[in-house]
């Protein structure tokens, strides 16, 4: 049978199409991975603690201004909850999230609640175990339990506990690293965690592999930079640590693009810039807001 040029250009259209179209569509979901950015930069507030200590609105008004949407508390200063939530509104910000003291955990944490639900917090987070608590015999499963027990008074009123991690988390007691241990015997459901990715690199471990072995558990991440892992048995004393700490992608060591690539594996929504003694804390912020702000991952 003899093909008509319109049967033939027919069948020379249809044929490669799909194909095509096909190819077209993956590559611009290749197109818009290359091109993923964060959306929403937070900063923790602790870098600026100095400033909010004497002019918290006036401060929130820098941190807008310089380019950051979402901002992690570490106390209000004595401001009450509504009027710090007033500030934030004022200048387009929101506190998804706050760091919050093991006493209060323990012993206020109705009033820590109340407190998020007029600001906005979705989470609150446990930042920090002191010396002496450390000391304790099987301290890292009590706490455990501890966190399990305010993660699921946290659930039942609508907020999400967390824990974040410094570098001595990561240093063995009787052959288990706590932050494994608490991994472990925490409910992912009830108890999530803020990953502070220079700390965790000050310790020598790879966030990624925490990502791989734990999907999903680690919701908000501290974003520093890093000049050089210190030298010495960890965990390495503070005040050897934080001098290497940097404005993040000035003189820093840490592949942030690696990290980033993988944030819907670990589960990141929130990314919290954080300074521990920035020399000149706006400058800082402003380094390290532009960096971000331009890295695609």
């Amino acid at each position: 049978m003899t093909m008509t040029r319109r049967k033939f250009l027919g069948h020379v259209a249809a044929s490669p199409l799909i194909p095509v179209a096909a190819d077209l569509s993956r590559r611009s979901r290749e197109a818009a991975k290359a091109e993923r950015k964060i959306e929403r930069l937070g900063l923790q507030l602790y870098t600026v603690r100095d400033q909010i200590g004497k002019d918290l609105e006036g401060t929130l008004a820098r941190v807008a201004a310089t380019g950051y949407k979402e901002v992690e508390f570490a106390g209000y200063f004595d401001h009450a909850p509504k009027d710090v939530r007033a500030i934030l509104d004022r200048h387009k910000l929101t506190a998804p999230s706050a760091h919050v003291d093991l006493a209060t955990i323990e012993k206020k944490l109705p009033q820590a609640i109340e407190t998020s639900h007029v600001i906005g917090h979705k989470f609150i987070v446990n930042p920090f175990v002191d010396d002496e608590m450390r000391k304790q015999p099987d301290i890292w499963k009590r706490l455990a339990a501890t966190f399990n027990k305010a993660g699921e008074t946290c659930k039942k009123a609508g907020v999400q506990f967390a824990y974040h991690n410094h570098h001595f988390e990561f240093v063995p007691v009787n052959g288990v690293m706590p932050f494994d241990l608490l991994l472990k015997e925490c409910d992912p459901d009830l108890v999530k965690f803020e990953l502070d990715l220079c700390w965790i690199t000050v310790a020598r471990q790879d966030p990624l592999d925490y990502f791989q072995r734990h999907p999903g558990r680690f919701p908000l991440v501290h974003v520093k930079g890093l000049k050089k892992v210190p030298e010495g048995e960890p965990p390495v004393p503070f005040e050897k640590a934080i001098p290497n700490i940097t404005d993040v992608g000035t003189n820093d060591i840490i592949d942030w693009k690696r990290i980033f690539a993988k944030s819907d594996q670990a589960g990141i929504r929130h990314y919290f810039v954080e300074h521990d003694a920035a020399p000149s804390p706006f400058d800082s912020i402003a380094a390290s807001a532009k960096f971000l702000n331009a890295l695609r991952f």
